[in-house]
């Protein structure tokens, strides 16, 4: 697995962490939440209640400690009056500290407000007691002070329900705060989902598919070797039933042509069947190097010197179709190899370099160093390349270009880059290429590099 990948996956993956632990703390929050709102709707409930029911003792208490004055007109009883009253008073004081709504904090002004009026009618009670004999007049003290009395239970009863008014903008309150969770989890699940996706996409692109390519290519690998197995089975029955033949055709024909004159029509037709046997005999020699290829003979040699020896061999054919053959200068480098196999691959590619060129063009040689897998190992490599300025390979020839028998030429076997590739691999290295249409290609020839005197055995 690649860095990139790695790091998509990892991200992805964090991603998908962050957003889920998002939701399990807005879910512990919901819940945290509404235990809170739980016990301030209990302590509202009760809060309620309390000061209805406080209120009414408190001014009762102050009712009755003033109606028993009112009879017995004992200071004592006044005393006592005057305590609950302060009471009372105090504990208005302390609502006002507790109370939080501006409804509540209104009723508990008009409440005080009535407060201090029944307080002034309580005072009114002594004076007219003491100056006026009339009971009309007492009568009426009393009067005022019953009715200030009701206007008091009447504002406590008022401000217990301002009080529980609360309660409902702390439904209300808490309502839009949980609708908001709500969109919240909604988003985020949403989230969730979406990453979730391009974590399995993710996956699927940089793990499953790959697998899957190398799957198929895997059973492609298996059933070739499975033909070449084959076909090497066949080759010493085809090299028997067909190549024996040829040789006593061939034979017979070289007798025969001794009594054909120069230039006659029979001598003609003989070297028509003479070329046509060479050619059959050039196809069961391709057939029988790709099936049993014979084993390399290593030796430690100059990529330099293989490039130049080649080089050699096509420098008068080349002249002839005006197409240059270049040599680029790179540092020396050293390949373990048979270097006849790895001239006979070069040969192939430059061959097929002129086929794509047919005339006025170049093809160039290099060497190369680049660090490369081989065999499943990272190591330092050299590439011996061939670069064309032919017309360049098709998509559709690409696919099936190492294919055995297959070809694009009128004359060929479709095993030349078929046993390149066999040489190659049995370097331990790797045929590559890179193509563009009517701009070239080029061949690449990687092998493993070594030190100029290093010797080792291969399997």
């Amino acid at each position: 697995m690649t860095f990139g990948v790695r790091f998509r996956l990892l991200a992805l993956g964090l991603a998908f962490g962050v957003v889920g632990a998002t939701i399990a703390w807005i879910v512990v929050d919901f819940q945290r939440q509404s235990r809170d709102l739980q016990t301030k709707l209990n302590q509202v409930d009760t809060e309620s209640g309390q000061i209805s029911a406080q209120f009414k003792d408190e001014l009762r208490e102050v009712n009755n400690t003033q109606l028993q004055y009112a009879v017995s007109h004992d200071p004592a009883v006044w005393e006592q009056f005057l305590k609950a009253s302060r009471q009372l008073n105090l504990w208005l004081d302390e609502q006002a500290l507790r109370l939080t709504s501006q409804s509540e904090r209104d009723s508990l002004r008009e409440v005080k407000a009535a407060y201090d009026s029944y307080l002034r009618a309580i005072g009114e009670i002594p004076r007219e007691s003491k100056t006026s004999a009339q009971s009309g007049d007492v009568l009426a003290a009393f009067t005022r002070v019953r009715t200030e009395s009701q206007h008091l239970f009447d504002l406590g009863q008022a401000l217990a329900s301002s009080h529980y008014r609360s309660r409902n903008q702390l439904l209300a309150d808490a309502g839009l705060r949980l609708q908001g969770l709500r969109l919240s989890v909604l988003v985020l699940l949403g989230l969730l989902f979406v990453f979730g996706l391009a974590l399995a996409g993710v996956a699927y692109r940089d793990m499953i598919a790959p697998l899957r390519v190398q799957l198929v290519e895997s059973k492609t690998l298996v059933e070739r070797h499975e033909k070449l197995a084959s076909l090497g089975m066949l080759a010493a029955g085809v090299a028997h039933e067909i190549r024996n033949p040829l040789t006593a055709i061939k034979a017979a024909l070289f007798i025969q042509q001794k009594r054909f004159a120069p230039g006659s029509p029979e001598r003609a037709d003989n070297e028509l069947v003479h070329n046509e046997i060479t050619r059959l005999e050039r196809i069961v020699s391709h057939f029988l190097r790709f099936a049993r290829p014979s084993d390399p003979e290593f030796v430690t040699v100059s990529t330099d010197q293989l490039l130049r020896d080649v080089q050699m061999i096509f420098a008068a054919q080349l002249e002839k179709a005006d197409i240059r053959l270049a040599l680029e200068e790179s540092t020396d480098s050293f390949v373990r190899v048979d270097p006849s196999q790895i001239k006979q691959v070069l040969i192939n590619l430059i061959q097929n370099g002129i086929d794509s060129i047919g005339r006025e063009g170049t093809i160039t040689l290099r060497a190369r160093r680049e660090r490369r897998s081989l065999l499943g190992v990272e190591r330092e490599a050299v590439i011996l390349e061939v670069a064309d300025t032919g017309k360049g390979i098709p998509p559709e020839v690409g696919k099936r270009l190492f294919d055995p028998f297959f070809t694009t030429k009128d004359d060929g076997t479709g095993l030349g880059l078929s046993i390149a590739a066999r040489i190659v691999e049995k370097h331990g290295g790797a045929l590559q290429y890179q193509t563009q249409v009517n701009r070239g290609t080029t061949f690449g020839i990687v092998l493993p590099q070594v030190l100029k005197n290093e010797n080792f055995e291969r399997d």
